[in-house]
């Protein structure tokens, strides 16, 4: 048989592989806390789950959604308003994702052309360079260095790069690196990509997982956004709703109609009953993501002090749900360590590798467990001895 050649360019997804260790350790019968994939433990709030299986009980909402209920469209409308301060049309600037990784997967088919450039991060969520290699793209990675506080500067990005470049995707609170960006930061990604003539990207979908008093906004809400670019934002993380799959492409209304028109060709819709949970929980009561956020935030100190005290030092986030930390002395290679690491103590991570090149030397680790098992895992990382190893 023979294949597509773009299939040279992707081995087996990160996650697979690491599930797959996972589930090898366990049929042993031995313990693995699982740090690796961001999937939350921490389900969505009862008036959401209420309004989900209601929905799902009437038998008329089985049909095809085929687009988006104007219900829907006015609920992410007022949202943007009511939360970030952003004026949206709800006809022509909103188009639901099935979540955000099928958007940031397809988004690029409906830009570039083959070897057009695309601007992507580095070190950066896998699908941010997926996506637009599988729509023929050729990459430029913009690094973000530690010592520009994990900042992209745009002084790196060669001229002759940025003349040629058709789209850039940009996500502050960032992942893998858990870095907020100041408000200049919008102000020179705007001006550069009216320079260059980039449309722009920003994944928004840690905008509530913000800590120490902290908070963030929209990348829609600076003069100048919506000429050029669009934005994602994910109930998955805020909500607990990663399984149910519900994103969001707001912004520009023509790069929002050419999506809307690729995905009209390639599936029928959001489900009608998690449009009626995406309704409820953007419009109902927000207390529910403000236990989330105090949640993460002492998650996020459990591991920390925790694995700082056994040794392996970590910087405690300002945002997101991981934490992003450089891999112990004696160790150059990030999946050698991860591998050896839940070997010897059952503690799972992923390699700073699997999120580009300026990702080796570090791993991340999502804080998906509970308070009690963050603290095990440092202690089980301190009994396996692989800090000692230097």
């Amino acid at each position: 048989m023979q294949f597509a050649k773009r299939m040279d360019h992707f081995g087996e997804g990160i996650f697979s592989k690491l599930l797959e260790i996972k589930r090898q350790k366990e049929e042993r019968g031995e313990t693995v806390i699982d740090l690796s994939i961001g999937a939350p433990n921490i389900p969505p709030a009862k008036h959401i789950r209420d309004a989900l299986c209601q929905a799902a009980a009437e038998p008329e909402n089985y049909i095809y959604a085929i687009s988006d209920r104007k219900e829907l469209l006015s609920a992410v409308s007022e949202w943007y308003d009511r939360r970030y301060g952003v004026e949206i049309d709800p006809d022509t600037e909103v188009c639901s994702l099935l979540g955000s990784q099928e958007g940031l997967a397809h988004i690029a088919l409906s830009i570039v052309d083959d070897h057009d450039i695309v601007l992507v991060p580095d070190p950066c969520y896998p699908v941010f360079a997926d996506g637009p290699m599988l729509a023929g793209a050729d990459l430029y990675y913009m690094t973000q260095k530690k010592e520009n506080g994990y900042m992209i500067d745009f002084r790196d990005i060669p001229e002759e790069v940025a003349k040629k470049a058709k789209f850039m995707i940009v996500s502050y609170p960032n992942n893998p690196t858990t870095v907020m960006a100041p408000d200049s930061f919008y102000e020179e990604l705007i001006a550069f990509a009216k320079k260059y003539q980039i449309i722009v990207l920003h994944d928004n979908a840690y905008s509530e997982l913000v800590f120490d008093g902290k908070t963030c906004g929209s990348f829609l809400r600076f003069p100048g956004a919506k000429e050029i670019g669009v934005e994602f934002n994910s109930l998955s993380k805020t909500y607990g709703l990663a399984g149910a799959r519900i994103g969001f492409c707001i912004g520009n209304s023509q790069i929002v109609s050419q999506l809307k028109n690729l995905k009209s060709n390639m599936d029928y819709g959001m489900f009608l009953p998690i449009q009626k949970a995406a309704i409820a929980a953007i419009t109902g009561d927000q207390e529910c993501v403000k236990t989330t956020c105090k949640a993460y935030e002492k998650r996020r100190d459990a591991l920390c002090e925790n694995m700082s005290a056994v040794g392996w030092k970590m910087d405690k986030p300002a945002a997101t749900m991981f934490v992003w930390a450089k891999i112990p002395e004696g160790f150059e290679d990030s999946m050698e360590f991860a591998l050896e690491l839940v070997e010897k103590s059952g503690v799972l991570v992923t390699p700073g590798s699997a999120f580009g090149p300026s990702g080796e030397g570090y791993a991340r680790l999502a804080l998906v467990q509970d308070e009690d098992k963050l603290v095990m895992a440092a202690r089980l990382i301190e009994e396996s001895g692989i800090l000692k190893r230097s």
